[in-house]
């Protein structure tokens, strides 16, 4: 752990972000890609790059570039409230709260190591099968279980934020990386997904080990825990787990849950929902719970108000990270930096060329956080870079996915991972000094597989 290293407030970090965005835009020059329309999305010529006239950036640009970072953002922040205002109903009502006490007193009291492990693998396999901002309303769940068996939220972000973000990152069936990629490159969607499983299950089995590891360190001395100060008070449980037995309307508002969980899946998988839709799930819950726990004695405009206050700092900082995006698009550099990396490439061994497009890709991640918008933006790019240097499709896939997938644990310009964290009650800084450790490990496994890609000759090609 690198618990000693003094990083900078979340806010000054992003902040100074926008900063440099501004100053580079004086020193890069400005550039652009034709474009196209391929199933209504613009689309990257390959070939095409060009410099434009420079667009240096000034001070009005930059405090512009605040409201535009909002309103790009606005259906993650949005989400990050309505999810919030859910659970804070939901820990009104106590329900949550009474099956995780009766979870852990009936399976993980005698071997909490387990829980942790497999909770691990499940919020990685909402990961790989339903996405990412889609798992957010979850992440709280992790929160008062990890507290339950005696971790802190620091471990909690391990087991959900952790998990969601390697097994979307390494998904084989990841429709936005993968899937985008195979419609660029004319493979048979999710082609090729063994070595890819292989990779998806390795990086969650390193995750749950470190999780593990991390919890046994926590109990064995709590001082040397990361999450030292920070309040819990709101996921904790409330009087010890034997007291904890359901009630008639725990086991309604239990059922409900997993019925809305049900019809969010039914949506994405069926009608492609996203952000907005399932926002709009999430308020039609939490008025459902709103009604079911009302009484003289409950104050329910109080517990929304709370519930978004706790969460606006999260959906503040998601705000923040869009900015950053919109600065670089507004002085035009974001293609000429794809443009000069995928350069390098060329000029590299074949070997190394594949891994290293797995680092330009990861550059790339911090300006183009979107997994399907960084496809568009720079696959059209590597994918003749690729047939030059003798690398399969599938190879300049996997490269792109792990730059994408592995860098998302430690970009504060990823609007999801900033309100994940924030929903765990964790400051992003804690976060990098929890994770930077397992960020290094899961990157070279990342470039491990690679690298195994070029030697196999990893196809179709």
């Amino acid at each position: 752990m690198i618990k000693n290293i003094r990083l900078p407030h979340p806010v000054i970090m992003l902040f100074s972000i926008m900063i440099l965005a501004v100053l580079l835009s004086y020193v890069i020059p400005s550039g652009s890609y034709d474009r196209i329309e391929v199933d209504g999305k613009m689309t990257v010529v390959a070939n095409s790059y060009k410099l434009t006239d420079q667009k240096p950036l000034g001070i009005g640009d930059f405090f512009m570039a605040f409201p535009m970072g909002f309103k790009t953002a606005i259906d993650i922040i949005f989400i990050i409230i309505a999810s919030g205002i859910m659970f804070g109903l939901l820990k009104a009502a106590g329900t949550l709260e009474t099956a995780i006490a009766i979870f852990v007193r009936k399976l993980g009291k005698d071997n909490p190591k387990s829980v942790v492990f497999i909770a691990t693998f499940l919020f990685g396999m909402m990961g790989v099968f339903i996405g990412y901002e889609n798992n957010i309303a979850l992440v709280p769940i992790a929160a008062m279980l990890s507290l339950a068996i005696g971790g802190d939220l620091i471990l909690a972000t391990g087991i959900a934020v952790g998990g969601i973000t390697v097994g979307f990152g390494f998904s084989p069936f990841n429709p936005y990386t993968i899937g985008t990629a195979h419609r660029i490159a004319n493979l048979p969607l999710f082609s090729g997904a063994e070595l890819r499983s292989v990779l998806c299950f390795f990086g969650l089995l390193i995750l749950a080990l470190y999780n593990v590891r991390y919890y046994k360190k926590i109990i064995n001395e709590p001082s040397i825990g990361l999450g030292q100060g920070l309040d819990h008070s709101s996921f904790k449980a409330k009087r010890p787990l034997e007291e904890y037995t359901f009630k008639n309307r725990d086991c309604l508002l239990l059922l409900l849950f997993v019925a809305m969980i049900g019809l969010m899946l039914y949506g994405v998988f069926n009608y492609h929902w996203f952000l907005n839709e399932l926002s709009a799930v999430f308020c039609g819950f939490a008025v459902i719970i709103a009604f079911l726990i009302y009484d003289k004695k409950v104050e329910i405009g109080k517990i929304v108000l709370e519930s978004v206050a706790e969460v606006a700092p999260g959906a503040f900082m998601v705000g923040l990270a869009a900015a950053i995006k919109v600065i670089l698009e507004k002085g035009a550099i974001n293609d000429t930096i794809a443009y000069q990396l995928s350069e390098l490439l060329v000029k590299l061994p074949t070997h190394f060329s594949a891994v290293g497009m797995l680092f330009v890709q990861s550059i790339i991640n911090f300006i183009i956080p979107s997994g399907s918008g960084q496809a568009l933006a720079t696959l059209p790019i590597l994918f003749p870079v690729g047939d030059v240097l003798g690398l399969t499709k599938q190879t300049v896939t996997l490269a792109f996915q792990c730059g994408d997938g592995i860098s998302n644990l430690i970009n504060p310009a990823f609007g999801g991972i900033i309100a994940m964290t924030a929903l765990c009650g964790v400051p992003f800084d804690r976060w990098l000094k929890f994770i930077f450790p397992l960020f290094v490990m899961i990157l070279a496994l990342g470039v491990l597989f690679v690298f195994i890609s070029v030697i196999i000759n990893y196809g179709p090609a």
